[in-house]
């Protein structure tokens, strides 16, 4: 409705500048008290949006492992775990109220995605998870809250496939938050500036684990025209309660995240993610270091459009998870490091609704020495014997 209005402001200031008389003048000046009175109550009354998308895929692995898994010693992927077969990812339903002054989204999630999200809120084992639930009230054109269960302002990518150029995920999203269940607020200094700072539970859980809150922060702002930069925070201390004592024990958990982007032209992308982050004592009952540990990784992306229906993109990552406090780890459970190169196309068809993503990736892990050590990724015969893991592979998207 707004394009409406907009249109019709357009035509009353075009008949101002014919307008002869001072009843002309007052003619269109109630005329467009009554544009303008009618858009007010338009968005009074508000409107409701429901989008969605579903996605598949086919994976081919040349390493040909037994059991079909692209997961080699632990957590080498997020979603497109398995090969040599079609594989159901996500299915996503998004409902979004608005008016002027407030929104609330409710964001379902189905499949076998939803399970291997970590959301910790599966309301069943194999089909639906709460992806987000929250609202937002804005009290003026600068400042609002939001209130409820949302995305993770941590990193470059989301987990809905229509939105990365990439169908397969970095190891830096791998290896962070996903969401989180909280209260944040946001400020926008100007449309080039703004601060958000929030109070949320413990990382990926729709409950807290312990009486300790975590602080979520994001700074974004826009050095020049096309280029946006977000510089994220996130501390928690996510140990569980003492058995015994049920005192929560000394531990942190945080991560300091840079995200950026910059549209060169209007067909060349180039974006980079950057990410360190530290842990000291338990992690939500898994354990974790006594003394502080380390991880971090780097992440590269360019994307451009060679037509209007085909555009092509390359990531180059590193991710480094020595310390072992992360999820990447060896077979033998041992920290570990990985360097990864995607390319990914982008074929659009139906005016955007089908997008079709092949994709190539490689893996390279380092040799672990010994004539007995077990390497990251399995062969054909399920032993542990390679080092690195290439795939190809097509992914099936249609959103709406």
């Amino acid at each position: 409705m707004r394009k409406v209005y907009c249109t019709v402001l357009s035509l009353m200031v075009s008949f101002l500048g014919f307008a002869k008389s001072n009843e002309d003048k007052k003619a269109a000046k109630a005329d467009t008290l009554m544009v303008t009175e009618a858009k007010d109550e338009e968005d009074a009354k508000g409107a409701f949006a429901f989008s969605g998308y579903l996605d598949s895929y086919y994976m081919a692995n040349f390493n040909k492992p037994a059991s079909r898994s692209n997961m080699g010693g632990s957590n080498a992927r997020v979603f497109d775990q398995r090969s040599g077969q079609f594989s159901l990812g996500l299915v996503q339903t998004r409902v979004a109220y608005t008016n002027a002054k407030s929104e609330a989204v409710v964001d379902l999630t189905f499949g076998p995605n939803a399970n291997m999200g970590n959301y910790g809120n599966a309301l069943f084992s194999t089909a639906l998870a709460i992806k987000q639930a929250y609202f937002t009230y804005k009290f003026t054109d600068k400042f609002s809250m939001t209130a409820g269960q949302f995305g993770t302002n941590i990193g470059y990518e989301v987990i809905d496939a229509p939105a990365n150029f990439n169908y397969s995920l970095s190891n830096l999203f791998n290896n962070g938050p996903f969401y989180h269940a909280g209260l944040k607020a946001t400020y926008a200094f100007s449309d080039k500036a703004s601060l958000m700072v929030g109070v949320v539970n413990n990382v990926d859980g729709l409950g807290d684990n312990n009486r300790k809150k975590g602080i979520i922060s994001q700074f974004y702002f826009q050095p020049v025209a096309n280029w946006n930069v977000y510089v994220n925070y996130i501390g928690s201390n996510e140990a569980n309660p003492d058995s015994v004592t049920f005192k929560e024990p000394s531990a942190f958990y945080q991560v300091f995240d840079l995200t950026t982007s910059f549209q060169i032209t209007e067909k060349f992308l180039l974006g980079l993610n950057a990410a360190y982050g530290s842990q000291k004592g338990d992690y939500q009952g898994a354990g974790g270091p006594a003394d502080t540990e380390t991880w971090g990784g780097v992440a590269v992306y360019a994307n451009t459009a060679l037509t209007d229906n085909f555009g092509i993109g390359a990531r180059y990552e590193y991710f480094n998870n020595d310390s072992g406090v992360r999820g990447l780890l060896t077979p033998a459970g041992m920290g570990t490091s990985v360097n990864s190169i995607t390319l990914t196309g982008n074929i659009s068809l139906a005016d955007g609704h089908i997008l079709v993503k092949p994709e190539f990736r490689l893996d390279a892990y380092p040799k672990v020495s010994g004539a007995n050590e077990l390497q990251q990724f399995e062969d054909e015969n399920g032993s542990f014997t390679k080092n690195s893991q290439t795939t190809f592979g097509l992914a099936f998207i249609y959103k709406f």
